[in-house]
């Protein structure tokens, strides 16, 4: 038996008179990290001025843009929540620490991790370290960072890369970096 297949109220006339476009949208309570980090900004007087060693409570967000697929979603919340969650541990309680960095000297010795900026240094066990590809840890370069992780690992499980992904990192309690990444731009 077919229900409602015929009259004004159709799902194929009444809802395709406007262009639809679609977004699912993930903040959870347990989307953290708890990290240590330090950036580097010019300033005008002092140059390149390096922060001291401090830590952070960041909280994640991420919007997947997209087409429904033959289920209605436009990702499936779970998979979009545990593959976030997954990308989120695997900075929890970690020294986070940029490998592109022009000023930042980063090398791996053993079990160890030394760090240099000018004549300031830092020794810090490998296991309590995450290698970042990325110029300085802000909050807009761990949200592309995310991203990109996000992007990949849903194209893995899904076998589609979602249309546009927006990452959004808040250190400081609605102090937020966001990076959207667009699938088309990207390819």
């Amino acid at each position: 038996m077919t229900c409602n297949t015929k009259g004004p109220f159709t799902p194929d006339t009444f809802f395709t008179s406007m262009p639809e476009t679609y977004h699912v949208r993930i903040e959870k309570e347990r989307l953290v990290f708890s990290a240590a980090h330090f950036i580097t900004y010019s300033d005008e007087n002092s140059g390149d001025v390096c922060e001291p060693l401090h830590g952070h409570n960041y909280h994640v967000a991420a919007e997947v843009h997209g087409p429904l697929d033959e289920n209605h979603y436009v990702v499936d919340f779970i998979a979009l929540r545990d593959t976030l969650q997954t990308i989120v541990d695997e900075l929890d309680h970690r020294m986070l620490l940029p490998t592109g960095h022009t000023t930042i000297c980063v090398k791996e010795q053993g079990n160890e991790v030394t760090v240099t900026h000018g004549e300031r240094r830092w020794v810090f066990p490998r296991e309590d370290c995450v290698l970042l590809p990325m110029a300085n840890t802000t909050a807009e370069l761990l949200a592309r960072y995310i991203g990109h992780r996000l992007l990949e690992a849903l194209q893995q499980q899904t076998g589609e890369r979602p249309a546009r992904v927006q990452v959004a990192v808040d250190e400081c309690d609605g102090q937020w970096g966001i990076c959207e990444l667009d699938h088309l731009a990207i390819d």
